[in-house]
């Protein structure tokens, strides 16, 4: 299966663009200080449940980045 070229180039930013909000998300998280993700220094449910859920959309993200990446060099290819 060839994807078009702005189906490829949508994948390869929508992968970098989810390292970047997730890899906030992550830090925020970590910082919190609204008594959410940690309660008197031990981690809460609420921080586990958050950090599963960014840890696994960085591994879709990446997942997405690179099928979009193969795409994009597949295209450079067949223009040489």
């Amino acid at each position: 299966m060839k994807l078009s070229r702005p189906a490829s180039w949508f994948l390869l930013a929508f992968g970098a663009w989810s390292w970047v909000i997730w890899v906030t998300f992550i830090k925020n998280l970590w910082e919190d200080g609204s008594g959410l993700a940690f309660d008197d220094g031990e981690p809460t449910g609420y921080f586990w449940v958050h950090l599963v859920l960014a840890v696994t959309s960085l591994i879709l993200g990446t997942v997405v980045g690179a099928i979009g990446l193969r795409a994009v060099r597949a295209w450079r290819r067949s223009e040489d």
